[in-house]
């Protein structure tokens, strides 16, 4: 085995993995690295829409499935993943192994469905790797301590690399997909600026706002263990390095990010919302924003993806706004004048329903009714987002 210096961590996502073509370009590249003189723990996702066709099977037979059983479903995407990539590596001979999150030893607590890795022990991928193996990991899945098999919720598989690269001290860890870095937008939206460098918290930002490239989870563990990861499209190209910055000055704006499909579940002031977080914590619903309206109400804001039985925990008179978010992120920014009144402006221009402004000196966040969120989203890049 080679010195875990030279250990590197590949995450390759749905989108390049979705065929067997696809399989064995990663098989090669994978292959490539090897031969190099790395040790290398490829973590896969599920093959293209998988998971959501397994989500969709799931509630045809039950319209509320038990969320353990949806652990058990779920991890089935990555599994199959693991063994085809695998064996497509053994094919151009090299010897791989796969290994489920629990035969690496990625222990969580024991939410279903949204489990958060608790300790990493990868006794077993030390072991493979002695042997000159090469090690491929199913991600977005592990073992809680109780034994039961759990997922890490959407992005999990960004989480389950970087949670590697800690543990096996790894140079560094490679994110892959089908897009070469992050962008200051979507690149389906607007025509956006690609970001060559990024420090932790900034990602933090945009990720937890809508951005797609990275899991915020898998970046908190990054900035908490100061792994180095790069984004990276698969195909190659540009990539985006995230990691702690040497220094940062002044203001600036960095991208807009927004989230659709929002819930947004209004209380009539302080009792009412503290009645109502309670309930919904008791139930393992989490929410995402706890906002307070000029009116005095109060909202709570949920993704119905990554909680799917928020309204079998909520009361069912309470009031529900279906809503979408357009972030502006940078630093020292939240609180600017002249800023919100152009946003405010921009916003008007686009015909944008505003239920609430959230301001904070790392992002401006408009949340709207209705469906344009993607004019709004040009509109603030426009606007706000210059080059770098």
């Amino acid at each position: 085995m080679l010195p875990h210096e030279h250990t590197v961590v590949m995450k390759f996502g749905g989108s390049s993995l979705a065929d067997t073509d696809k399989i064995r370009k990663v098989a090669r590249m994978v292959a490539d690295r090897h031969v190099a003189g790395e040790n290398i723990v490829v973590v896969v996702s599920a093959q293209g829409k998988t998971t959501d066709g397994l989500m969709k099977m799931a509630h045809e037979v039950s319209p509320n499935p038990s969320k353990r059983e949806l652990d058990m479903l779920l991890t089935v995407g990555e599994r199959s993943s693991m063994a085809l990539l695998s064996m497509a590596i053994a094919d151009l001979g090299h010897q791989a192994i796969s290994l489920t999150g629990s035969q690496c030893g990625i222990i969580t607590s024991d939410n279903h469905f949204n489990a958060r890795i608790i300790d990493v022990k990868p006794v077993r991928i030390l072991d493979e790797l002695d042997k000159g193996h090469i090690v491929i990991v199913a991600g977005f899945q592990g073992m809680s301590y109780k034994k039961e098999i759990t997922t890490l919720g959407r992005g999990g598989s960004d989480t389950t690399a970087v949670a590697l690269a800690a543990a096996l001290d790894a140079r560094w860890c490679e994110i892959y997909s089908d897009v070469d870095g992050v962008y200051t937008a979507d690149p389906r939206i607007v025509d956006p600026f690609h970001l060559v460098e990024l420090s932790y918290d900034d990602m933090m930002q945009m990720a937890y706002r809508g951005a797609k490239v990275l899991n915020f989870h898998a970046v908190e563990f990054a900035r908490r263990r100061q792994i180095t990861v790069y984004a990276r499209a698969t195909a190659g190209g540009r990539e985006t390095m995230v990691r702690k910055p040497a220094l940062e000055l002044g203001r600036t704006v960095l991208a807009v990010a927004g989230a659709d499909n929002l819930v947004g579940l209004v209380t009539d002031g302080l009792p009412g919302t503290a009645s109502l977080l309670e309930r919904l914590s008791d139930n393992h619903v989490e929410i995402q924003y706890l906002l307070s309206r000029p009116d005095g109400t109060g909202v709570l804001v949920l993704n119905p993806v990554t909680a799917p039985d928020w309204r079998a925990a909520a009361p069912p008179d309470v009031r529900v706004e279906r809503l979408f978010s357009v972030s502006v992120i940078g630093r020292s920014i939240g609180f600017e004048n002249r800023m919100l009144t152009t946003a405010l402006a921009e916003a008007a221009s686009c015909g944008a329903e505003v239920f609430c402004v959230e301001a904070n000196p790392s992002h401006l966040t408009f949340y709207c009714r209705g469906d344009s969120g993607a004019a709004l989203t040009a509109a603030f890049h426009k606007a706000f987002v210059t080059p770098r």
